[in-house]
């Protein structure tokens, strides 16, 4: 599975995600699912995380915005949970999430924000 593109996106996965998120995705990969991973890594992580066009918060709010409009909430968590290592703030994801329902939709919205307010109780758990 190893290649130039998939290692230059496995390590900035695991930096944006972490190391052991990023671990537990792949080594519980069984031979079906390990094609998900390794497209994952190389096409998103490898050839578009990457690019020198955004800079990786701007790439933390985008991925917020679509994921919310695409109602994927475990992906929506994982990435509101990680934009914080590329430096957004609270302020910034409720500003792109009001962004969202304005059009994507209001029902968008509140699931987002549901999403969003679990993700940051989460992240207040595991600090205490």
């Amino acid at each position: 599975m190893s290649s130039e593109l998939f290692e230059k996106g496995l390590a900035v996965r695991k930096e944006v995600l972490g190391a052991a998120y990023v671990e537990k995705s792949i080594g519980g990969a069984d031979e079906f699912a390990i094609a998900m991973q390794q497209y994952a890594t190389e096409a998103c992580w490898g050839l578009i995380w990457t690019r020198p066009g955004l800079p990786r918060k701007i790439r933390s709010l985008v991925n917020i915005a679509m994921i919310s409009a695409l109602n994927r909430p475990h992906e929506l968590k994982l990435h509101i949970k990680s934009a914080f290592t590329n430096g957004v703030t609270k302020e910034e994801i409720k500003e792109v999430l009001l962004q969202v329902a304005c059009y994507a939709g209001v029902p968008a919205g509140i699931d987002s924000f549901r999403l969003a307010r679990e993700a940051f109780a989460e992240m207040e758990s595991v600090k205490t």
